[in-house]
């Protein structure tokens, strides 16, 4: 028996993996990784794969960056943990400091969490809670759109409109009121990306017309609904949307997890409409994709809310028991450095285009029924027939023979359904970007012969 081979059985004799059908590994080996280094990882024979979805889209500098591993060392040789109740540390604050600095502006307070969706749970909360505070307890509901991810704990996921995660756990969940997408997948053919953004804003618009009086939130992904397919839409959407969530008194919640830290071509997604949200959630790539952490940010006026006599009961009463970590604190500083310390956003265009460059002569394929990107996010959906916008049944499993073959070939591709998509890490080379483009090319030939 190989060693790939005994790592494979072990992990089968005990760990349940997450998102996936775990008998599918009677006949679909896993990978076992060994090490990692830069945009690659490696199983325990020697072969390589290229990270071309980032780890789940957390890796933003590649694994094991150095500054990072040096940062987290010289962190532990002072202080692995502490409870952050009563307590603090110097790691927590200076993060906290530059996180505020860096947000859009008037993003003043900072929240730690574990991960990405207790992240969105915390946002949840205290927007309900600051209604609450001020007088306002019926304002308990929350509007998200269709099609829209914001995690798997159960809060977060009654906000998300994404079908396949959801309907299994629909009767312990709330019910948001859902409005449709802007996606622009949708839009009428020779229709502008702005025109159909504005146009599909009106369901927004009556919704919070209608239900003003009892919503505490509106949670949106800005520009990206990354896990319902890496679906896009135009920044007019956000701009529109701060705007009426102000005349009707409602909270804007921006998920920033996915999308933060420059994988849309600027810090912050929501830097592209130039609006600040009431409380944005950040994960992912805070780290650089080394430790679990996570953020939620908001201004002074939702802190104040909560700021009062213990007697008054108006405190928020959230926890985790490594809230603001100092590892993982450290890791997010000297992430932070990387951005401080050459043009990141810049080097992106670059390898972005390189990936456009790379990647649209498919779309004269046959079977490919759109290209988009966003930054460092690049998406092909795969359909039956485009012409007839005729998608590929999800039971053919299209994307998985891409995912096969990627392997095959060293690049680790994920595709979402039919959706084949590129989220590597910023410290891709360009030659690595042929590697990649070409493996991806190939399995989408491999996956569409029938």
């Amino acid at each position: 028996m190989t060693l790939n081979q005994t790592w494979m059985q072990r992990s089968l004799a005990h760990v349940w993996h997450p998102c996936t059908q775990m008998k599918d590994h009677e006949w679909l080996p896993l990978v076992p990784v060994k090490s990692a280094e830069g945009v690659w990882l490696e199983d325990f024979e020697g072969k390589r794969y290229l990270d071309a979805v980032s780890s789940w889209w957390t890796s933003i500098f590649g694994h094991r960056h150095p500054h990072i591993v040096m940062r987290l060392k010289e962190q532990l040789d002072r202080l692995d943990h502490v409870l952050l109740g009563g307590f603090t540390h110097e790691p927590a604050v200076v993060l906290a400091e530059k996180l505020c600095a860096i947000a859009p502006k008037g993003l003043t307070r900072c929240f730690y969490a574990d991960n990405g969706s207790s992240a969105v749970e915390v946002a949840l909360k205290i927007s309900a809670h600051y209604w609450r505070n001020l007088g306002q307890p019926r304002k308990t509901k929350y509007i998200s759109l269709t099609n829209a991810y914001h995690g798997e704990t159960l809060g977060a996921l009654a906000v998300g409109g994404t079908r396949l995660y959801r309907d299994a756990y629909a009767p312990l969940l709330m019910q948001p009121i859902q409005v449709p997408s802007p996606d622009c997948f949708d839009r009428a053919p020779g229709e502008a990306w702005e025109d159909h953004t504005r146009r599909r804003f009106r369901h927004m618009e009556e919704a919070l017309e209608r239900h003003a009086g009892e919503v505490a939130a509106v949670i949106v992904e800005p520009l990206v609904q990354c896990a319902g397919g890496m679906r896009m839409y135009h920044p007019i959407y956000l701009r529109l949307l701060r705007e009426a969530c102000s005349r009707h008194g409602v909270h804007l919640i921006a998920d920033e997890i996915a999308v933060g830290f420059g994988r849309t071509g600027r810090m912050f997604a929501c830097d592209w409409a130039g609006i600040t949200p009431d409380l944005m959630c950040l994960s992912k790539g805070l780290t650089g994709g080394t430790l679990p952490l996570s953020a939620v940010l908001c201004g002074d006026t939702i802190y104040e809310a909560f700021y009062d006599d213990y007697a008054s009961y108006k405190a928020f009463l959230h926890s985790h028991s490594f809230s603001g970590n100092p590892l993982g604190c450290a890791a997010a500083l000297a992430t932070l450095e990387l951005f401080e310390q050459s043009d990141v956003h810049s080097a992106n265009r670059r390898l972005a285009a390189l990936m456009w460059g790379a990647m649209t002569g498919l779309s004269s394929h046959r079977n490919v029924i759109d290209i988009r990107q966003q930054g460092m996010i690049l998406a092909v959906e795969l359909a039956k027939n485009p012409r007839k916008r005729e998608p590929y049944p999800a039971e053919e499993r299209r994307g998985l023979r891409v995912y096969r073959h990627g392997l095959e070939r060293g690049v680790l591709l994920r595709p979402l359904g039919n959706v084949v998509y590129l989220m590597p890490p910023y410290t891709i080379t360009p030659e690595q970007i042929v590697t990649m483009c070409e493996a991806a090319i190939e399995g989408i030939e491999v996956a569409t012969r029938d």
